[in-house]
Formats: C-alpha cells, structure tokens, sequence
C-alpha cells in the first residue's frame, strides 16, 4: 500500500529543482523575444494574399514551447526517452500553402532548441543573421518578378505589333503559350518589366487590333 513517505520518496518530487528558476525564466523570457523578432520578420517580408496573424502568434508560442521541452529533456536523461516516444505520435494535419512559411517554422523550432541548451550567443546572432537574409531577398524589387501577359489579338499584324510593343517596354519577353481560333489569337506571354510602372499596358491595348489585355502576377507555380 502506498504511503505518504512514499510519495515524499519518490523521484518524482527530487526533479522538481532539476531546472533553476532563474534558468527557466531568462530562457523563456529570451525565446519570447526571439519569437518576437521571428513574427517581426514573418510579417515584414510576407508576400501572400492574405496574411495570417495567428501565424505569426504561432511562430511566438512555438519558440517558447520547444524552450520548455528541452529545458525538460536536458534536466533528465530518462524523461528525454519517455518524450521522445510520446511526441512520435504526434501528428500535424495543418497543410503549408508557402514554401517560405516551412523556413519560419523551422527557424522558431531551432532558436527554442539553442536557447534551451544554453547557447544564447548562438541564438541571437543567429537569428539576426537570418532575419537579414530574409529582409534582403524577400523584400527586393517587385517589378523583378515575372508577370504573364495575356494578350488576345484579331490577326497575325495585330499579333506581331503588340509583341513589339512588349520587346519595347519589358528587360524580358517569352511567349508561353499560342491559341490561334479564326479571327482570334491568343498569347500568354512571361514578361520581366524594366520598372514598376505598368503603363505599358494602356499602350498595348490601343495598338490596332488588339481585342484584350490583361497583366497578372506569375510565381511560376501555376501556369505553364
């Protein structure tokens, strides 16, 4: 039968001084700032349609929640292995619509993983690097992408002095796509603009016998 001297015996109570309180307050008080900083970057260069807050908030909880856990697996060996077992079930069904949003993950899991082993130079500065790189090749120009031109034109005439205009008003200009139908051609074009302004395109669509015109942003994701 189980007694309270057991309870008071028991190893359970001799891990409860495992991490220092001050160990764990300026390691959670840190992984809150770097989390900070991480959401700060998130919603600097994020370049969606529409933009998430609850990331970013998740960005912040998951940097202080790895801190927790490893502060855990480094305080004891044997609760390292039992947690190890326990999160290997654990399964996240949230799909990831960017690419860049995996980075962001990533990035909150390791700087909670560094700052919990102690290597808070590392976490910094790192961190700092990284949102760096990230500021520096997100945030570049816009008029650097690519952008599809979809042009529909009555004839061949009409076709080759819209895409003069194009060759004329663009740094690059490659011809996706050709749909030819009687009396209707239609062109999807890649193009790369010499600046951000778009005015080009008021200037195409008044070229004689152009029907339409429509510019769109191109990831090359989803169209061929």
């Amino acid at each position: 039968m189980l007694t309270f001297n057991d309870i008071f015996k028991s190893s359970f109570l001799e891990n409860v001084a495992g991490v220092s309180l001050v160990d764990m307050t300026l390691a959670l008080v840190l992984a809150f700032c770097l989390g900070l900083f991480i959401f700060f970057i998130y919603k600097r260069t994020y370049s969606g349609v529409m933009y998430s807050s609850s990331f970013g908030v998740t960005l912040v909880a998951l940097t202080m929640i790895t801190t927790l856990v490893i502060l855990a697996v480094t305080s004891n060996v044997v609760l390292s292995l039992g947690m190890v077992g326990a999160l290997s079930i654990v399964r996240f069904r949230t799909a990831i619509k960017e690419p860049l949003d995996i980075a962001y993950l990533f990035w909150s899991i390791a700087a909670g993983i560094v700052l919990a082993a102690g290597l808070v130079p590392l976490a910094v500065f790192g961190s700092a690097f990284i949102g760096i790189v990230l500021l520096v090749f997100v945030n570049r120009k816009p008029h650097a992408d690519p952008y599809m031109v979809v042009l529909t034109c009555a004839d061949q005439s009409a076709e080759q002095a819209a895409t003069a205009c194009l060759q004329a008003h663009t740094r690059r200009c490659v011809t996706k796509s050709k749909t030819v139908q009687p009396g209707r051609i239609e062109l999807n074009v890649e193009v790369r603009l010499k600046t951000p302004d778009t005015a080009f395109v008021n200037e195409l669509a008044a070229c004689p016998g152009v029907q339409n015109v429509v510019l769109v942003s191109y990831n090359g994701d989803y169209m061929g």
